[in-house]
């Protein structure tokens, strides 16, 4: 392994660094070569959830699914070294359809330096890449739903030819809290989940079942109930295909936010989660609709205290993503210049964004993800010695939320319900098309 190990370096940062499209899709198919060989495959994770909801797998962990915005080759090897000391198969990397314009990841290269980690650190097996929060546009679809809709499918068709083999499904947007009947207010939300996981199973590579999920409260607004989960499965179930498999997850809110709640002095406000929701709607979406259980968003800026509940609480996937950013920005090894740099391109494009309230810290908190993709190179090209330092502090915090996820020793059971397959090409009866990425939506 050792040549091609210590040529992965190279490789990736030649990946991340070069803009011309050509020559990015020539170093995928490297590295996806040099994977397959060593027994490493993108996968989908849905087995895995699916025996869980049988309950031949106890709802004693929870499974992280981690959001690298920058820094992702050196972070991605700090989470496989985490994961082989815990002997951990159940994480997952994703990035959201706005991140990957914000942060200018495409999917395909997203996939192929979660690959490469996993080369460099003598990782074999599956690796689970999710696209998060593929959502849809309230404004867009009330102006134009069939335009709205072809959008997104376009995003996931890219998805799927990338090797995202995991899939979050983002329709909470059309819940219409105006409705008088819940039934009502999720209507357009299980209808159109149903139908994108309709599209995904039509498309999705010949023996891979995709894992999809489904999302019943958009993060930061109303706490979920049990007759929203009631009423969005009965809904969806009832249009889903005949003989196709639904979603193995869902989505909830329980009292979080995206990125947390900016205070005016740029700390992050204590949040009261609702766990009590949590365990019930996980118990519920296992024993009655056979789901691994709920998901919570918005998580990694929450206490350190309260990670150690998700698992008490049955949660199955827990996303995090914004503190890993946080961390990278923060960190002693990150230059103050190049962060000056980046607050001074906020202040000047960004404006427009900020509201008449936000104090300086406020705004920079919150605007700061989207100069990753300006700042790229910058970024991918500081130092070794400072990129293995500040990745050394986040594998820190890896450590920690493994531990408290209780997500060790899942390794056995992953490989014993994951598909490994290799995907040389598939005929799409819709072929994908390039697509615009959005900078908005949840993230």
């Amino acid at each position: 392994m050792g040549r091609l190990a210590l040529d992965m370096d190279k490789i990736a940062l030649e990946l991340g660094l070069t803009e011309n499209t050509a020559e990015k899709k020539l170093l995928v198919k490297k590295i996806t070569d040099i994977a397959y060989k060593k027994g490493i495959y993108s996968a989908s994770i849905n087995e895995f959830y699916m025996a869980r909801g049988r309950g031949e797998i106890a709802p004693t962990f929870t499974v992280p699914a981690i959001n690298l915005r920058t820094l992702t080759y050196d972070l991605a090897k700090a989470i496989f070294r985490v994961a082989k000391r815990n002997n951990t198969g159940g994480f997952i990397f994703e990035i959201a359809k706005s991140e990957m314009g914000y942060t200018a990841q495409p999917a395909f290269e997203y996939t192929a330096i979660c690959l490469a980690a996993a080369v460099k650190e003598g990782w074999s097996g599956p690796v689970f890449v999710q696209g998060d929060h593929f959502q849809v546009s309230a404004k867009n679809y009330k102006e134009n739903p069939e335009k709205e809709i072809e959008s997104i499918k376009a995003v996931i068709m890219l998805a799927i030819e990338s090797g995202f083999y995991n899939i979050d499904i983002d329709s909470s947007t059309l819940v219409d809290l105006s409705k008088s009947t819940v039934k009502k207010q999720q209507k357009l939300n299980f209808e159109v989940c149903a139908l994108l996981t309709n599209f995904i199973r039509q498309n999705q590579p010949k023996g891979i079942e995709i894992s999809v999920g489904g999302e019943i409260g958009e993060v930061g607004h109303q706490n979920s109930t049990v007759e929203d989960l009631k009423e969005f499965m009965d809904g969806y179930n009832g249009r889903l295909r005949k003989g196709r498999v639904g979603i193995s997850k869902i989505s909830i809110q329980t009292g979080t936010s995206h990125g947390g709640v900016v205070l005016p002095d740029g700390t992050i406000a204590k949040v009261k989660l609702d766990f009590d929701t949590l365990r019930t709607l996980s118990k519920m979406a296992r024993e009655e609709y056979g789901m691994a259980g709920a998901v919570q968003h918005g998580a990694s800026t929450l206490p350190a205290e309260a990670f150690g509940n998700f698992p008490e609480a049955g949660a199955a996937e827990v996303h995090l993503a914004t503190e890993f950013q946080n961390m990278v920005y923060e960190s002693a090894h990150f230059p103050k210049e190049l962060k000056s740099r980046i607050y001074d391109w906020l202040k000047k494009t960004q404006g427009s964004e900020r509201k008449s309230d936000q104090t300086d810290e406020q705004f920079l908190y919150s605007t700061r993800k989207k100069a990753l993709g300006q700042f790229k190179k910058d970024i991918l090209g500081l130092p070794q010695e400072a990129r293995n330092a500040i990745a050394k502090e986040i594998e820190a915090k890896f450590e920690f939320l493994f531990e408290k996820l209780k997500s060790g020793n899942t390794r056995k059971d992953v490989d014993k319900y994951t598909v490994l397959k290799r995907v040389i090409s598939r005929k799409s009866k819709e072929p994908a098309k390039e697509v615009e990425i959005s900078h908005e939506g949840a993230d």
